[in-house]
């Protein structure tokens, strides 16, 4: 059952509108494979699944110069290996890791309160 967000404000802020198995609706924008969400800009993102992390891919979230990541980890909370992320720990890049869900709404929240966040979501899989 996909989630639904009715957050309105003033501006151009990417808001993650919905999110459900094999999808994401960023503002008017519908995004089927992972992506990278930050209040000014939409990224793709090129792992599809969990086991599809490198460590090219931390790399390139510190380009983006948040002050912290979410990782949103698709259906299930997973925690990607210290090696994967030591990109962002030398950059000073905060990294949150939880569900795709959790990261949406915490995602919200955060660019909300004008935080500088990227969320790094991996989609939910169609199957549940």
């Amino acid at each position: 059952v996909p989630m639904k967000f009715q957050l309105d404000t003033p501006g151009t802020l990417n808001r993650i509108r919905v999110y459900g198995p094999g999808r994401i609706t960023v503002n008017q924008t519908v995004a089927e494979r992972s992506i990278v969400v930050l209040p000014d800009r939409i990224a793709d993102w090129p792992p599809q699944d969990f086991a599809g992390l490198t460590a090219a891919h931390f790399d390139f979230l510190c380009t983006l110069q948040p002050e912290v990541v979410l990782l949103g980890t698709g259906d299930r909370l997973q925690f990607p290996s210290a090696v994967l992320t030591r990109a962002l720990a030398q950059a000073g890049i905060g990294l949150e890791v939880m569900d795709t869900g959790a990261a949406c709404r915490t995602y919200n929240v955060l660019a909300g309160e004008g935080r500088n966040v990227a969320a790094a979501l991996l989609m939910l899989s169609a199957g549940r």
